[in-house]
């Protein structure tokens, strides 16, 4: 998401238009369907429901509710799945994953530092489920069964099911989730983003160029050859292919020329056909 669009949402929440140099963004993984230290987890269904809740609650510390320890508000979400990793109950892994901001105040850099520098970093949540179902039997009113135990080879954990309410968000020492906390600023994974695009752009111009030499260089060394058939040939090979044929077609240039050609691009054919040059 472009940074315009990150700030539109965010402004759902304030009174006065805030840009970017207002705000510090950065996400959370809020919780997900493992089962934690307490041998209790939410199920995916429930996450997707908690996304939804958490939108607009502010965070705070240590969940203590007070107006004094706000810091920072979620304005977005999304449930994060990776199916490759499986939690203790044999399903697929994944996670609630939130976009927060807080303002860029005095008050608050030495907050923003410690974020940036990993000393705030574990969350806990705070919400109300419906349902706490037993993950061996499935009641839901008590049961026999204690928590973190096996019976029959199975793990006995509860399981949180429909959310009533989300409270809020909290900065931890420790989580009863393991793998709650801050997971990357905004600013750092947009940035990266546009890196990587740029990186494949400047690679795409190198590629072309490149092959475009090996056209020209074929061309000026072998007059038979067929232009189209080769830039064709040329546009399916790799790097080193490339350059090996580079190599191959300066030497024949340079003994059939007697010295390094010095290139054109006829006027009259378009720019894109790689075959047509003149010497």
């Amino acid at each position: 998401m472009q940074i315009k669009e990150e700030l539109a949402l965010i402004n759902r929440f304030t009174k006065s238009p805030l840009d970017e140099a207002d705000v510090y963004v950065f996400t959370v993984r809020l919780c997900d369907n493992e089962v934690d230290r307490d041998w209790e987890r939410f199920d995916p269904k429930a996450l997707e429901e908690l996304g939804t809740l958490f939108v607009g609650k502010s965070g705070v510390f240590d969940h203590q509710w007070s107006a004094h320890g706000q810091t920072a508000r979620i304005y977005r979400t999304e449930v994060v799945h990776e199916p490759a990793q499986v939690t203790m109950a044999g399903d697929g892994y994944c996670w609630l994953k939130a976009w927060a901001y807080l303002l860029r105040t005095e008050k608050n850099a030495d907050l923003i530092a410690e974020i940036e520098g990993g000393i705030k970093k574990e969350v806990s949540v705070g919400c109300s489920m419906a349902r706490r179902v037993c993950s061996i039997c499935g009641a839901e009113d008590g049961c026999q069964h204690v928590k973190g135990q096996e019976y029959g080879g199975e793990l006995c954990f509860v399981e949180l099911r429909e959310p009533k309410d989300a409270y809020e968000w909290s900065f931890v020492a420790v989580p009863a989730q393991r793998n709650a906390g801050v997971v990357k600023r905004f600013g750092q994974e947009e940035r990266a983003r546009v890196e990587l695009q740029q990186k494949a752009a400047l690679g795409e111009k190198y590629m072309k160029e490149l092959r475009q030499d090996v056209v020209r260089l074929a061309m000026l060394a072998d007059d038979r050859l067929d232009g189209a058939v080769f830039a064709g040939m040329a546009g399916k090979l790799e790097e080193k292919e490339l350059l090996e044929l580079k190599r191959v077609y300066d030497r024949q240039v340079e003994a059939r020329f007697g010295m390094a050609p010095q290139l054109r691009e006829t006027a009259a054919v378009r720019q894109d056909d790689e075959t047509a040059f003149l010497v």
